[in-house]
């Protein structure tokens, strides 16, 4: 769909076993499709657990796309939490057949001797049908069915759906506003968002270097696609920043509506993907990679339902299995790359991730920007302790009040091995990426290293903003300090 469904794309790639560590019986679906499923594998789904899947509370996934088969099989009414259509119709239909696929390989009935399994073991779905019949969405009801879904509870969000980036022609860029701040909104409520990374189908050019909307927006895990040998194919959007995880997204195998399948009577599967059209038989891109993770999410909060959603997508992917050469792709460098971002899913490894040492929860977040986006610093506080990324959340924005006269001193210990920027912004100043507004800087310090120092003398009373910002690749904790004096 365009804005819509980012056509999916499957992947295969077994990671190396480890032939020196001990194996243990893990969970095996006894589902009579899950062997089609073969991204199961793949993603080691369910080899992070044994004999038995772990006994969770539901974890509240919000699927927004065409709607859903309300009445298929795989999808009992307990699974359902909220449902609610934006274009018409019940939500419980679908007319078009992605968003049944999707929340197929989410949700999915496990063990119930029919069909396939569901990744997301422990999800409970919110659905908001969005999609019209042409199969685009208007960007204001995805916006109002992302606050939709935060308020009735939802805690991931999968959005595979694209609207095409293009950072050198705002022509046909589809940067939205509406839809940032909706994302912004769910972020600051706790939800953790996935979007597919898009599918250059409706790019200009193939393969097309720019992530989709709004996999492209800060604090989005964006989603790339694999080939069932491990290589990225060409369909899938490139991105150095904004592809951050790979998943596969070719010949995946999910649910459909009944409806759908029911053109081809004799097709014994009916409701599934193989009875389906042509488009859903061989289904691929990246629409239906990104459910891989958020089924993944909703496993690792249903496990640790105090994580933050910085920490979640941390956890997923640096706990992802490296792409290159090695495994099928050999136009993949080494380490984060812009094909596949910090490689294949791998629940296992997440799952194992959360009896490490993790990175702590940044209670600021977010706070991307100048203006009501910036965190308020009350006039007690003398120091910040927050995370930052390069690649997730470059910048983080506090906001100030300062009396004419008083002295603002400041220092940043920021993350080893990053270059960080401290800034200090005068009042006004509403955005600090926009070259346009440089003017509005009080105080600086750009240079290289982590650790900087400012100090400036108020002029003028009223609402500063201070700007933490990392410049080189790197991650981790920083800590902020603040001296107020007259």
């Amino acid at each position: 769909m365009r804005r819509a469904a980012a056509a999916a794309a499957l992947a295969l790639l077994l990671a190396p076993s480890a032939a020196a560590l001990p194996v243990r019986d893990s969970f095996t679906p006894s589902d009579p499709l899950a062997p089609r499923q073969y991204y199961l594998a793949q993603d080691h789904a369910f080899d992070g657990f044994g004999a038995e899947l772990p006994v969770v509370n539901p974890v509240r996934v919000a699927i927004i796309d065409s709607g859903l088969d309300g009445g298929h099989p795989e999808f009992p009414r307990s699974r359902i939490w909220q449902a609610r259509s934006w274009v018409g119709g019940s939500p419980l239909t679908d007319e078009e057949g992605h968003g049944t696929f999707v929340a197929g390989e989410v949700a999915a009935a496990i063990n119930n001797n029919e069909g396939i399994a569901g990744m997301g073991f422990p999800a409970q779905l919110v659905i908001a049908k969005v999609a019209r019949a042409d199969q685009t969405i208007d960007v204001r009801d995805e916006a109002q069915a992302i606050r939709w879904a935060v308020d009735v509870g939802a805690r991931v969000i999968n959005l595979s759906i694209g609207g095409l980036r293009n950072p050198f022609n705002s022509k046909i860029d589809t940067y939205s506003k509406v839809e940032a701040d909706a994302i912004e909104y769910a972020v600051r409520k706790g939800a953790v968002l996935v979007a597919a990374v898009g599918n250059s189908d409706e790019a200009p050019q193939t393969p097309w270097p720019f992530a989709s909307y709004p996999a492209a927006l800060p604090h989005v895990i964006g989603v790339s696609a694999l080939s069932p040998t491990g290589n990225v194919p060409n369909f899938s959007d490139r991105d150095r920043i904004y592809n951050d995880l790979s998943a596969p997204g070719q010949e995946i195998y999910s649910t459909l509506p009944r409806a759908l399948t029911s053109f081809r009577p004799l097709c014994q599967n009916q409701g599934y993907s193989d009875c389906g059209p042509d488009e859903f038989r061989h289904a691929a891109g990246t629409s239906f990679a990104a459910p891989q993770v958020t089924a993944a999410a909703a496993v690792l909060l249903a496990l640790r339902p105090a994580l933050q959603p910085d920490q979640v997508a941390n956890i997923l992917e640096r706990s992802a299995t490296d792409v290159n050469a090695s495994d099928g792709c050999k136009t993949c460098p080494l380490l984060r790359d812009a094909m596949s971002g910090w490689g294949r899913l791998d629940v296992s490894k997440a799952v194992a991730a959360l009896d490490g040492v993790l990175t702590p929860a940044d209670h600021y977040e977010p706070n991307d920007d100048a203006g009501g986006h910036a965190a308020k610093l009350r006039a007690g506080v003398k120091s910040v302790k927050a995370t930052i990324d390069f690649w997730d959340d470059n910048i983080d924005v506090y906001r100030v009040y300062l009396a004419r006269g008083q002295r603002l001193k400041l220092t940043l210990d920021g993350p080893a091995g990053a270059t960080s920027n401290l800034l200090l912004w005068k009042p006004r100043t509403k955005r600090v990426n926009d070259l346009r507004t440089q003017n509005l800087r009080a105080a600086q310090s750009i240079g290289p290293g982590s650790s900087h120092r400012v100090g400036y003398r108020v002029a003028k009373k009223g609402w500063y903003y201070i700007e933490v910002k990392v410049t080189t690749r790197g991650s981790g904790p920083y800590e902020l300090t603040l001296s107020r004096s007259k």
